[in-house]
């Protein structure tokens, strides 16, 4: 799963959570969730978490 940021002509870039899968030899592009209304803070953590990171907000000094 990753977060991408697709154009949108007139309006801001629609945000989509997406995965990729094969069919046969082609591979393919499914999105599972449009996140254009997430605060940008929120979709960067989400980012980080599908790293593998921990979100900045939640780090432990």
């Amino acid at each position: 799963m990753y977060v991408t940021r697709v154009p949108n002509r007139n309006s801001p870039p629609a945000v989509l959570l997406r995965e990729s899968y094969r069919d046969g030899k082609k591979v393919k592009s499914r999105t599972l969730a449009n996140l254009s209304g997430w605060p940008e803070a929120k979709v960067n953590a989400l980012k980080s978490v599908l790293k593998g990171e921990i979100p900045k907000e939640e780090m432990i000094d």
